[in-house]
This record gives structure tokens, C-alpha cells and sequence, in this order.
């Protein structure tokens, strides 16, 4: 089972969430994950203050629940730190990597879900899936199907812990009061500790998402606060009602009966009745949007006019620990900037972003270096096979030319295709054929899966430089990324 993941046993005490669960009630914990405090003014419009008290409004309860989600992560914490820690000594006991071990204890002993037993648990439940059987019957089979792994995964790890020296110091993890603190033994295994700075840095990545999240939730309730502030102000000075300036200032464009039918043809796959029928929505829905475009350009004028000051800042991601050891590189292996990127070679972004990166090395010579990691994504069938070939060319010397030909083939990446590209670039047909058929390289793809994992990736490409996670679009805002990773690494060298 090629894509049993190590996060099997991580996750064994922590059932999913799915489609029919209730939304848990957000708790009061402190879950030690904001980023920064937050200052008692957020913007100043005109001189007029948006207080942090007026945007909770609108956004405490969505706050607290996702700040809920690190609270609950980190009472499990410990628990997965111990179930990694004890699958790894018994995989290396046996002499056989982890992914093995599971697949042998777990996967091997779990039956996949019939449609009968998929058909009973929907009976059971149908009053919160609110869909019919029809339309649910995989997920529900895959739900089952994980619930089994889950439950044969905390029998093994169950087992494990019976076998091995495990004391628990604590009933479940806190976060450290000081820095010092970090240092607090929780747990240890055969003498080995578990520190509070161990589940910490587990859970970096689940923080930092969290503190993204967050942060978008009050930056785009202060951008409506902000554009409602503005609107105020110039109909108070106008002496007009916010509705009539409105009604005054913005002139949506008419919208013709040839736009509504180009629309249609546009998205006649989607739409559900002929051009007749749906001729009036379609003209109503289309002058809406032709609206909300005028009403945000009189904003965006209203702002470009005003004085406005926001002290909201983004959160600056953590360094994260990320392994370039063996993997396949570009550049100079001691530049100041390292950029690693997760990529899936079925992954159109991947395709668009692989110019800009070499581009970098190109243009900064010897002050950057390139490394890229696997992380093929479930949805895309033929990415882990691709993956596993990328390395049988590496295996030749031959790397990054394969991989150009992979992000130019994305639609045709069948194994028959893929050795058919080792012959376009002359490789050792025997030898790439015989380690994409045996699946020599499947076990490197899925250790770059499994960090992937534990970075908190879930999507591609995923881009670290230096350490820090990086959500740049492209080329330019890429370039801004590295420049600032530059500063940054020579203003540490003067200071040692």
C-alpha cells in the first residue's frame, strides 16, 4: 500500500472530522499561538480609530475556534510523540523502514469497507448526512476505511507501549510558562525524554497555520471596517445617507443581452436549464457583480484620497527544520539562501512556479541554491510514480532534465510515457525501467511525504527559504522573498 502514511499512527488517538460532524464548542484555553499582541488601535481612517475590541465582533468566535484546534492538538500531542518515537525504535529493530512496519501491522490486517456496511452506517446516520447514498457512498467507505486503519494503528501502538519502558510524568501537555520551561520533562522512553520544547516544535507547523488563518480573519474584517469608516465620513461630510452617496457615486455598467449570452455559453455545463429559461438570473446575477465592481472602485477612490494607518502586521512564519540532506539541488551548496521546495510533478502551479526558481539560481549565482523534495498529492493518480522515475533519472545524472519534461508532459504521465521520456534523454533503459518496476525510490518519495506532512504541507508547491514557509505567486514576489532572506543572513553573519 504505497500511500499508507506515517501520520497513520501519529493520528490513531484523533478520529477524523468529516462532512456530519457538529462544530466543537470553542474553549476558553489559552492556546499559546498568537503571534504577537495585538495593539488596542488596528488602523486609524482620517484620524478616526478601529480598536481590536470592534473587530473581535465580528471574528471572536471564529478566532476562538481555530485557536480551540491548537488547545485540543496539543493534549494529543504528547501521545503521537510517544507513538513516533516507538515505532521508529521497533522499525529499526527489525531493520526494515517505518512505512514497511506499517504496512505489515496495520494495512495488511485492515479489510476495505463494503457497500452493505456503507449502506448500514448511512441508515444509521442519515438524519445529520443530509445527502443520498448514492452521492456519499465513497466517502463513507473511506471514512470507515480510515476509522479501521486508526483503530488496528492504536492497537499496535497500544502493543508497543506495552512492550516498551514508557513513563508518562504528566496527563497531558501545557504549554511551557518561560523559554526555560521548554526544557520540562513530559514522558520518557527507555530513559529518553520528551520535553514540553518537543511538542512545541511538533506543533509549529498547526500554529502557524492557525495564526495565518486568524490573521486573515481580522485583516479582512478591518478592510470592511476600513471601507465602511470612509463611507461614513464622506456621506456625513455630504451630508447624505450612506445609501443615497452610494446611490449617487456608483453607476454599475448596463448589462447587454450579448454578455448574458456569452456568459451562458461560457458555462452552459454548469448552468441548469436552456438560454431561455435561465436568461433573467443570469442578467441578475451579472449585474450584481458589475455592482460590487462599481461600488469597490468609488471605495478604492474614497481610500487613494484618505489618510489610513494599519498596525495589523502578518505573522512571520517560524524557522522550520527542514532536511536537504540528499535530495536533488541547484546552485552553490553553501549560498547564504536556500530555497526548498515541495513539488507534484501533475501540480500545474508547480509547472508555472519551476521557471521562476531556476531563474533565481541563474540570476543569483552562488548566493542561492535550489532543492526540491517530493510530495505528490492523493488527487493526482499518476504524481507518485512520476515521482519515484524523477529519481530513477537523478539515479543517471540526469535530474533536472527529466523534470522539465515532466512539467511540460503533465497530462500524459503513464509509467509507459515516463520510460519513454528516459529515451528522449538517452538514459539506461534497463536500469530505469527495472527501478520504476520494482519501486526502488517508492520509499524516498514517501520519507518526503512524510516530512512534508510534519511541515504542515498540504498543497503544492509548498516553498521554504531558510527555514521559513513562503507563499509567494511568483517570480517577483519570490525575488522579494529571497532578498529579504538575504538581509537577514548577512546582518546574522555581522552580528557573529
Amino acid at each position: 500500500m504505497r500511500r499508507l502514511t506515517y501520520a497513520l499512527l501519529f493520528l490513531s488517538l484523533a478520529f477524523p472530522s468529516v462532512v456530519w460532524t457538529q462544530t466543537p464548542v470553542p474553549t476558553r484555553q489559552d492556546c499559546a499561538c498568537e503571534s504577537q499582541v495585538l495593539p488596542e488601535t488596528l488602523a486609524t481612517v482620517n484620524g478616526v480609530k478601529i480598536t481590536r475590541e470592534e473587530i473581535a465582533k465580528t471574528t471572536g468566535d471564529s478566532v476562538s475556534q481555530l485557536q480551540a484546534q491548537v488547545v485540543e492538538a496539543r493534549k494529543r500531542e504528547l501521545d503521537l510523540l510517544i507513538n513516533s518515537k516507538l515505532l521508529s525504535l521497533e522499525a529499526k529493530k527489525l531493520g526494515i523502514s517505518t512505512v514497511k512496519l506499517l504496512e505489515q501491522e496495520v494495512a495488511a490486517k485492515v479489510k476495505r469497507p463494503t457497500q452493505a456496511e456503507a449502506q448500514a452506517f448511512f441508515d444509521q446516520n442519515k438524519a445529520r448526512i443530509k445527502a443520498e447514498f448514492k452521492d456519499v457512498a465513497d466517502d463513507i467507505i473511506n471514512y470507515l476505511f480510515d476509522l479501521r486503519q486508526r483503530d488496528e494503528a492504536k492497537k499496535f501502538a497500544d502493543t508497543l507501549r506495552a512492550a516498551a519502558e514508557v513513563k508518562m510524568l504528566v496527563t497531558e501537555a501545557t504549554p511551557p510558562a518561560t523559554q526555560a520551561d521548554r526544557a520540562r520533562v513530559l514522558a520518557t522512553i527507555k530513559g529518553e525524554p520528551i520535553t514540553s520544547g518537543d511538542v512545541e516544535n511538533a506543533l509549529l507547523p498547526l500554529i502557524f497555520d492557525t495564526q495565518q488563518q486568524v490573521y486573515k480573519l481580522r485583516k479582512d474584517e478591518l478592510e470592511l471596517s476600513i471601507n465602511d469608516t470612509l463611507l461614513s465620513q464622506e456621506a456625513q461630510k455630504r451630508k447624505v445617507t450612506i445609501s443615497s452617496l452610494l446611490g449617487t457615486e456608483v453607476q454599475p455598467k448596463p448589462v447587454t443581452d450579448e454578455q448574458t449570452k456569452l456568459f451562458y455559453e461560457q458555462n452552459k455545463e454548469r448552468v441548469s436549464g436552456d438560454f431561455v429559461q435561465t436568461k433573467d438570473a443570469i442578467k441578475q446575477y451579472l449585474e450584481k457583480i458589475e455592482l460590487r465592481t462599481a461600488e469597490r472602485g468609488f471605495v478604492e477612490k474614497l481610500r487613494a484620497e484618505a489618510a489610513i494607518q494599519v498596525f495589523l502586521v502578518a505573522p512571520e512564519s517560524p524557522v522550520f527544520s527542514v532536511s536537504t540532506v540528499d535530495q536533488p539541488s541547484l546552485g552553490n551548496a553553501n549560498a547564504p539562501v536556500t530555497i526548498v521546495a515541495f513539488t507534484d510533478y501533475q501540480c500545474p502551479s508547480c509547472a508555472a512556479m519551476h521557471p521562476a526558481l531556476e531563474r533565481l539560481v541563474n540570476e543569483y549565482g552562488t548566493k542561492v541554491r535550489l532543492v526540491t523534495r517530493d510530495f505528490p498529492l492523493t488527487q493526482h493518480a499518476e504524481a507518485f510514480k512520476a515521482a519515484e522515475a524523477a529519481e530513477a533519472a537523478r539515479d543517471q545524472g540526469r535530474y533536472w532534465e527529466y523534470v522539465q519534461i515532466l512539467l511540460r508532459n503533465q497530462s500524459a504521465l503513464s509509467v509507459e510515457k515516463l520510460k519513454t521520456y528516459a529515451s528522449e534523454l538517452a538514459l539506461d533503459r534497463t536500469r530505469f525501467d527495472t527501478a520504476l518496476d520494482s519501486g526502488k525510490f517508492a520509499e524516498s518519495v514517501q520519507r518526503d511525504i512524510e516530512e512534508g506532512m510534519k511541515l504542515g504541507i498540504n498543497g503544492t508547491p509548498a516553498l521554504f527559504i531558510n527555514g521559513r514557509r513562503v507563499t509567494a505567486q511568483g517570480y517577483d514576489e519570490l525575488k522579494a522573498s529571497v532578498e529579504a532572506a538575504l538581509k537577514s543572513a548577512a546582518t546574522a553573519k555581522t552580528r557573529t
